[in-house]
């Protein structure tokens, strides 16, 4: 085993915090701190309206830059796009967001990989191209095949070691692609770019 990853909790509800808190320390791999001292910080919520957003936004803005797992009362597939738009690595409704789910949630996005719920990600997928289109000016032409066949993994929840394995290239090469994607897009993460591709219809 390594070394644990410290993670914080941020909730408006001193309930919320406190049971957030309580499923994080039973997940062996991680070390509960204060969100500011965190790697990552777990952000419970009702539902991700404008004010959670920023919440997401202030949080990635605290001293180590922690990346964010946002849990909520309810998700719907535009929250999820809003929240990952706004900063977000990672998302659970609180109804899945058990020991070991949230654990898992938590040290993906320590490797700054992404998860997201699969019925969450099957509504963002089977949402029209035009409701999705929002994306800055990105159209077709502007990634390639194999920039799309990372982020279409990403998107599917795969973390960066099975994206190579899947697509028989180095993990530094997959690193690599998304890095370029973001700097060229001028976007904040790989979960980012995700949701940026998803919106504009082209994943």
């Amino acid at each position: 085993m390594g070394v644990p990853v410290t993670v914080g909790v941020v909730a408006l509800d001193p309930v919320l915090e406190a049971g957030t808190r309580t499923t994080l320390l039973a997940c062996p791999d991680l070390t509960v701190c204060e969100p500011g001292d965190a790697r990552v910080a777990v952000l419970t919520v009702d539902r991700p309206g404008p004010a959670e957003l920023d919440m997401v936004r202030a949080t990635r803005a605290l001293r180590h830059s922690p990346a964010v797992v946002l849990v909520a009362g309810s998700l719907a597939s535009g929250d999820v796009l809003h929240a990952l738009a706004a900063g977000a690595r990672g998302l659970l409704p609180r109804r899945d967001a058990d020991a070991a789910r949230l654990g898992h949630a938590v040290l993906a996005a320590s490797r700054d990989d992404c998860t997201l719920p699969p019925h969450l990600l099957e509504q963002l997928l089977d949402r029209p191209a035009d409701a999705r289109h929002a994306a800055g000016g990105w159209s077709d032409g502007m990634l390639s095949d194999r920039e799309r066949s990372v982020l279409r993994l990403l998107a599917d929840g795969h973390e960066t070691a099975e994206i190579a394995q899947r697509l028989a290239y180095s993990p530094r090469t997959v690193t690599t692609v998304v890095r370029d994607i973001t700097q060229r897009f001028r976007l904040r993460n790989r979960a980012h770019a995700v949701a940026y591709a998803l919106r504009a219809g082209l994943l």
